[in-house]
């Protein structure tokens, strides 16, 4: 996350603005294939931009027992696809999407996505950094991760069952937990840092993303790297497939 473009984050709970320090090694080998992936990929054409909004809650206070200061009851947002899409279906993913012409930059368009998406409201979200673009093949999509604190929450909910079939605010204590970690495989190699809780199965960009900001603020606990899992098993295990 060398490259990452820090926002005003004065205001910021010292827990989270650790979140931007350094890349760790998810978060690099993330960007690593991206790059390599939207080089392949620039022989047919420029990617559509896009952007995913990345929002933390919790109290602005660390609890200093934990690693990185990480309080208790710090959560962020996630979304489940709808499994009727063609692309991406039933997949757990930051609220966002394609950016549209009256878009503020990416951060104008991470929260016009999430309103949409989710019906929060964009006045209690405070963006802090935008992490580097990651390229998704299947969309041709230069997705930019937006980071925010979610300063005064507000309820959120499906808003469109056509494109997502649900909205929850995960703790992060869940995800953190080295019960929840593992890493999955694809049937053509692929491997990504994968996260279950709740019912679901957090994987490929949207895992990459969290496991990245885990290393970099601190906030990780010592996981088995070693214990990797079928992708298509794993998802099935939620009931999910791909």
């Amino acid at each position: 996350m060398n490259d990452v473009a820090r926002l005003d984050d004065s205001s910021i709970p010292p827990w989270l603005r650790t979140a931007t320090r350094t890349g760790g090694p998810d978060a690099d080998d993330t960007l690593a294939t991206s790059r390599a992936l939207r080089r392949a990929m620039s022989i047919t054409g420029k990617p559509r931009q896009a952007a995913v909004l990345v929002l933390f809650g919790g109290s602005p206070d660390a609890d200093e027992s934990m690693p990185g200061g990480v309080p208790a009851d710090a959560d962020v947002l996630l979304t489940q696809r709808a499994s009727t899409m063609r692309q991406h279906r039933g997949q757990i993913a930051f609220p966002g999407g394609a950016e549209d012409p009256g878009d503020d930059g990416p951060v104008g368009t991470a929260l016009r996505e999430a309103a949409e998406e989710t019906g929060l409201d964009p006045s209690g979200v405070e963006p802090f950094a935008l992490l580097p673009k990651l390229f998704v093949p299947p969309s041709k999509f230069d997705v930019t991760p937006v980071l925010g604190y979610w300063r005064a929450p507000s309820p959120v909910r499906v808003v469109d069952q056509g494109e997502t079939e649900r909205v929850v605010r995960v703790p992060l204590a869940e995800l953190l937990d080295p019960a929840h970690r593992f890493m999955v495989r694809g049937s053509l190699g692929y491997q990504s840092p994968a996260f279950q809780v709740d019912g679901m199965l957090v994987w490929g960009l949207t895992g990459g993303i969290l496991a990245g900001i885990i290393k970099s603020a601190g906030w990780e606990r010592n996981w088995d790297r070693g214990d990797v899992r079928d992708l298509e098993s794993s998802l099935a295990a939620v009931g999910m497939t791909l």
